[in-house]
């Protein structure tokens, strides 16, 4: 059971992830109006991300440093994802 749980969470994360990608992929290429929806879209999917993270912490299934790692990556994406979402409103 342990190890089924352990790669559900990870196949969620993971998808999770990718659709952040493709949101900030699609705000990149969007015109100034849309490119909002579309980063706000991906600080959502980061911040799911990150709540899979501490899941897979709380449960013990996997090495902590690898996720104290990833958790540190995510927080910088989501500071730099903050910045681009200021500068597009402001302008």
């Amino acid at each position: 059971m342990e190890k089924r749980r352990k790669y559900s969470i990870g196949l969620s994360l993971e998808t999770s992830i990718l659709d952040c990608m493709e949101s900030l992929v699609m705000a990149k290429n969007a015109p100034k109006t849309l490119k909002a929806g579309y980063l706000i879209k991906a600080g959502s999917k980061l911040e799911v991300s990150t709540l899979k993270l501490r899941l897979l912490l709380e449960l013990a299934l996997v090495n902590e440093t690898k996720i104290f790692q990833l958790q540190s990556k995510l927080d910088e994406i989501g500071r730099m994802l903050g910045g681009w979402l200021k500068s597009v409103q402001s302008s």
